[in-house]
Parts: structure tokens; sequence; C-alpha cells
């Protein structure tokens, strides 16, 4: 009898979710439908989820009238250098973890006290900070804010919390120096919190809208999510085109996440964090 309420409780669980799923799924299906359908069909009642007259016309506008290659291009350059940050991130972490050194408890908690600080609070002073060295409306002033995060310094200090001091005093014994055991020895056995902290890296650069929207004035520094709101303003009416901006925003994020989704619950499981 409880097998069968069990099984009974599995299915009903496993329904729920799949009937959720296909509810959360329609927007998107809608969207990507619509982003490959002539603009005359695009309104058509009753709507059809496939297209009729199936075009690639709104991409074809999207990176030849309204210079989202030059968008995507920076945007790619942007999630390029923020994972350069990742090292960093890593050898604070790594610093944190596993070396003594003067005042170590009293910074580590003003790193963690910097998460109570909404962002937005210190957007001003750090774009006079940017403007007065000169990188406003640079690639280099949209990056190097978010180059360190005192989120992903506490996922790394709790990851090598759990890396074995004798794995690190072998290295040292074989003659390594601090740094050669970093990159040789740690880092190697870092795979699944690298893999999140890029995954995360990855996902707030390409998604970043309102500080690439403070710091960039001209238009060939814009980003993706900054010329989706300006193609909004544009082309209010032609949806086929706005949903093309949408798929070329959401794929490559939903794409990198379906590929890298077991490593983000390993990551989050090795950290610490349940």
């Amino acid at each position: 009898m409880s097998n069968t309420r069990s099984r009974l409780a599995r299915a009903t669980v496993a329904t729920v979710l799949l009937v959720g799923a296909v509810l959360f799924s329609v927007p998107f299906l809608w969207m990507l439908s619509g982003s490959v359908k002539p603009e005359s069909e695009v309104l058509d009642i009753p709507p059809t989820l496939w297209p009729r007259d199936f075009t690639w016309d709104n991409y074809t506008q999207l990176f030849d009238s309204l210079d989202f290659g030059v968008y995507l291009v920076n945007t790619l350059l942007v999630v390029a250098l923020s994972l350069v940050g990742l090292l960093l991130r890593a050898m604070a972490g790594y610093g944190f973890a596993k070396f003594d050194f003067p005042a170590k408890g009293p910074i580590y908690v003003v790193v963690l006290a910097t998460m109570m600080i909404p962002d937005q609070v210190t957007m001003i002073p750090t774009y006079l900070i940017l403007n007065q060295l000169g990188l406003t409306n640079t690639l280099t002033g949209i990056v190097l804010p978010g180059l360190v995060s005192a989120f992903s310094v506490f996922l790394f200090r709790q990851f090598f919390s759990t890396v074995p001091n004798e794995l690190l005093e072998a290295g040292r014994l074989d003659g390594a120096g601090e740094i050669r055991v970093f990159l040789r020895v740690v880092l190697p056995v870092s795979g699944p919190i690298l893999a999140i902290q890029a995954l995360l890296t990855f996902i707030a650069s390409w998604n970043s809208f309102l500080w690439p929207l403070i710091v960039a004035t001209d238009q060939d520094k814009y980003t993706l999510s900054v010329g989706l709101a300006l193609l909004e303003g544009q082309y209010s009416s032609n949806y086929g085109v706005l949903m093309a901006g949408a798929a070329v925003m959401v794929l490559p994020i939903l794409v990198v996440f379906v590929l890298c989704q077991r490593y983000v619950v390993r990551g989050f499981m090795m950290s610490g964090l349940k």
C-alpha cells in the first residue's frame, strides 16, 4: 500500500512539474516562433506557434541595419575581460583560506559586509573615479568595477578551505613557490568552483544593463542589453524584430546554462552551501 502511495505521489509531482514546465516555456517558444515570422504574421488571430512563412529577415535586419553585430562583439569582449577577474577572485579566496596575515579576520568581515551595499549606491562614486582616470565611454570602464566581487571571494574561500594542507605542503617540499603551488596544485583541483564562477560571471556580464548604460555614451560602445532597450524604443511596433533581438539575448545564456548546470550543483555543494 505504501509503495502504491509513493508511486502515486511521484507521478503527481512529475505531472505538476511537467505542466509547470510547459506553461513557463510557452512565452519562450512564442518568442522564438515570432522571431522567424514576417511582421504581418506575428499578431495574427488566432495565433500560430509555428510560422506559416518562415523567414530570417528579422535577424538579417538586426545585424545589417541595427548594429547588433557591434553590440554582440562589445558584449563578448566584456564577458572575456570579466572572466579574467576569476583569477583575481580565486587568489583572494585562496589567501583568506590558507594564509594568516595581520587583521585577516576584520578584513574578511569588511569584504563580506560589502555584499550588503546595493550596487546602485556605489555607481556614482565609481563613475567619478573612472571619469578622473579617463575610462568612461570605454569597455575597460564597463568591466573594471566588476572584476572582483565579495560573493565570489566568499565562494572561493569556502571551497579552498576544503583543500587539504598536506597537498599544498607536498608542492612546497618539491620546491614550488606559492604562485606555482596555486597555479599547478590548487587550480587543477578547483574545477567545480571555477565552472560555477565562470557561469555566474558570464550571466552577470551578458545581462548587465544599468552600468554599461551609464558609462557608455557612444552607440559603438553599447552592449546587447543596452542595444535591446534602444531597439524597443525605435521598433516598438515591429514585434518580429523585437523578438529576434530578445532571442539573441537569451539563447546564449540558455545554452551555456544547460551545458553547465551539473557544475552549478557541484560547485555550490563543494563550496559548503546547502
